[in-house]
């Protein structure tokens, strides 16, 4: 009974080793994405590193916190943070990365009350406060909801050619990419394209994520791209 007591765990000990090896190999990103090579892969597993790898205009609005299971980064209030211009307020951007063309993504949930302005965002080409973009992931669109904004030393402004009615939010956990290369950045919810502009401007620049009113979780954030 021992010997086969021993059999049957070391067994449970082999299956639970395979079990663990095939999770991490399905988390892993992928190497290489649209032909650019990954740069950025951030899940949070381990608070006190993935926190030093962002950079926050107002630290005390994120936390990691612990969410469906796993750790994510969350902004759980408005950041005391004033933009020299109108654009986004709450912002978390990746540290010692600059970029030129790009595909990233994450995974992000909005957990804030669902109305017509429910929010969350993504920066890219980030050159200071007063220059950069943002991609505005709004519930119903609008000329100030749910568009790609330049942010050119003045207040925001729409430069989205193509754009959907708004973003669904609910509940759950969805997937965003943006694809920029020379000319054009453009943006997928759960794999389907909604909003494309031209964004010629701020070739090179840093990435982030963040709102403009509302609060939201992000689980993991990944970056494919030509470092800088």
């Amino acid at each position: 009974m021992k010997a086969l007591a021993l059999v049957v765990l070391c067994v449970t000990l082999i299956v639970s080793s395979f079990a663990r090896a095939a999770d991490d190999a399905k988390a892993a990103p992928e190497k290489e994405r649209d032909g650019l090579p990954l740069l950025f892969h951030e899940d949070f597993k381990d608070a006190e590193k993935a926190l030093a790898r962002f950079g926050f205009d107002d630290p005390t609005a994120w936390k990691i916190v612990q969410d469906q299971g796993r750790n994510v980064l969350s902004l759980v209030k408005q950041s005391n943070y004033k933009p020299p211009v109108r654009s986004i307020v709450n912002r978390a951007w990746i540290k010692d990365l600059e970029v030129g063309p790009f595909v990233m993504e994450v995974k992000l949930r909005s957990t804030t009350r669902d109305y017509g302005h429910r929010d969350m965002c993504l920066l890219f080409g980030l050159v200071d406060d007063s220059h950069h973009y943002y991609v505005h992931l709004g519930k119903v669109a609008d000329p100030n909801c749910n568009n790609i904004f330049l942010v050119d030393g003045a207040p925001r402004k729409n430069i989205a050619s193509k754009v959907s009615t708004g973003t669904p939010w609910d509940d759950n956990y969805h997937t965003v990419r943006l694809v920029r290369d020379d000319k054009t950045t453009k943006v997928y919810w759960d794999g389907e394209h909604v909003m494309t502009a031209e964004t010629t401007k701020f070739p090179v620049g840093r990435l982030g994520v963040g709102a403009f009113d509302d609060t939201g979780n992000y689980a993991e954030v990944t970056v494919w791209g030509r470092k800088k």
